[in-house]
């Protein structure tokens, strides 16, 4: 079973552009990407991708940042597979999209070029979380049939009178019986044993290095905080309200299914301190969505699928997105009471976030203000795909405890939970 990888691929929009590609992404949104001439359902492992603008601007200097395209996508490794893919499968909806970028090789160009280009665009991120580390697309679709399955099942005979116990165990004789169902008897595989070794590797090397780090770590947090502290008195509420044709552009591509596209994009507050800060603060939120929050449940928050942290212009601008079930306003509100500190210990290095005290306090819990900073700093997503649309993360986990079901004893109170599950 293969683990998951965010792709992230940022160009440069090409002088004189902006108008037509902004044209064409509510076109292609409308027309979905799961078919010609993206082919996306075609791509293997590809659980979800977006296209998303990010305008024209200027950086805290007074730099210019010219606009750019974002193609992300979550994706069953390995990276190689897809770029291939994108460069073949989805060859005719990539040209279409990054033709109004600088430097694309073009239509008429080989595949291997257009590979190249795409990997010369890649934007690594910082952090990067999947719901559950090794679900692959593939077990999503068998486990959401094997359910169909079951109920079917269920649903064309009499129970009257059986136990859980009993109907237990003639759904696994039926499905020991269906061949297109034995799969299902079985474990699913873990992710390879080389990315397996890997992340055990990372596991335990970062605290060993942080503790080899220990005594420096104690002469130098005191003062880390400290200097924090009186740079966050300088902080000031945000009292900028979202534009209501933001709002109405934003909300235009939301909402039209049990998932949902997020993205936001802002500039990292200027200093070494908060530089500092943000990089040393997104290391440990990538150990802990690596090896703490690798299953089902982002610190409590279980409506999210993929999230990421991505670092744009060399530190100066962050753009965070994620994919996740419900509304945005649920969405927030889990943040909110759930989450908030690790908000606040990441976004709170960003502009315009309330006011946070001692990194963790305050901040998201300030929930206007941060509701109006969400929103104001959120980008459209015009263009997005889901391989699984129907389904929730809930949903998914629920699938996936349904076939671990079929497997082993369980007592009488055991297998009515499970069959509550159907």
């Amino acid at each position: 079973m293969p683990h998951q990888i965010g792709v992230t691929i940022r160009a440069p929009v090409a002088a004189g552009q902006v108008a037509e590609l902004r044209q064409w992404l509510a076109e292609a949104g409308k027309k979905g990407l799961g078919e010609a001439p993206f082919g996306f359902a075609d791509c293997r492992g590809l659980h979800f991708a977006r296209f998303y603008l990010l305008e024209e601007t200027a950086d805290l200097a007074g730099r210019p940042i010219p606009a750019s395209l974002v193609f992300m996508s979550e994706v069953d490794a390995p990276l190689r597979r897809h770029l291939a893919e994108l460069a073949g499968v989805a060859r005719e909806g990539i040209d279409q999209a990054f033709q109004h970028c600088s430097g694309y090789p073009g239509p008429g160009g080989r595949r291997r070029p257009r590979i190249a280009w795409l990997r010369r665009h890649r934007v690594r991120a910082s952090a990067f979380y999947v719901n559950t580390v090794g679900r692959g697309v593939a077990q999503i679709h068998q486990e959401a049939k094997l359910r169909e399955a079951l109920e079917d099942y269920l649903d064309q005979g009499d129970w009257a009178g059986h136990t859980a116990t009993e109907m237990r165990r003639e759904l696994r004789t039926y499905v020991a019986r269906c061949p297109s169902l034995a799969w299902a008897g079985k474990p699913p595989p873990p992710p390879s044993l080389r990315f397996r070794a890997g992340e055990a590797v990372h596991l335990v090397a970062v605290p060993l290095v942080l503790a080899l780090l220990l005594p420096l770590l104690l002469l130098v947090l005191p003062v880390w905080a400290v200097l924090l502290r009186l740079d966050e008195r300088h902080d000031r509420p945000f009292t900028q309200r979202p534009a209501l044709r933001h709002l109405e552009e934003v909300a235009s591509y939301e909402d039209f299914g049990t998932q949902n596209p997020f993205a936001v994009a802002g500039f990292v507050r200027p200093g070494r301190l908060r530089q500092l800060t943000f990089r040393a603060v997104l290391f440990l939120t990538d150990y802990g969505v690596r090896h703490i929050f690798n299953h089902d449940s982002l610190a409590g928050v279980k409506t999210i699928h993929f999230a990421r942290w991505v670092p744009l212009d060399g530190w100066r601008r962050m753009t965070f997105a994620s994919s996740y079930d419900g509304a945005v306003e649920a969405y927030n509100d889990d943040f909110i009471n759930i989450i908030w500190w690790g908000l606040n210990a990441t976004f709170s290095n960003g502009m315009d976030y309330p006011p946070t005290r001692w990194l963790f306090f305050g901040g998201a819990k300030l929930e206007e203000q941060f509701k109006n900073t969400i929103r104001c700093h959120q980008v459209a997503v015009p263009a997005w795909y889901a391989a699984y649309p129907e389904l929730s993360a809930d949903n998914i986990e629920n699938n996936a405890q349904i076939r671990a079901g079929l497997r082993g004893d369980m007592s009488p109170a055991q297998a009515e939970h499970w069959l509550s599950l159907l």
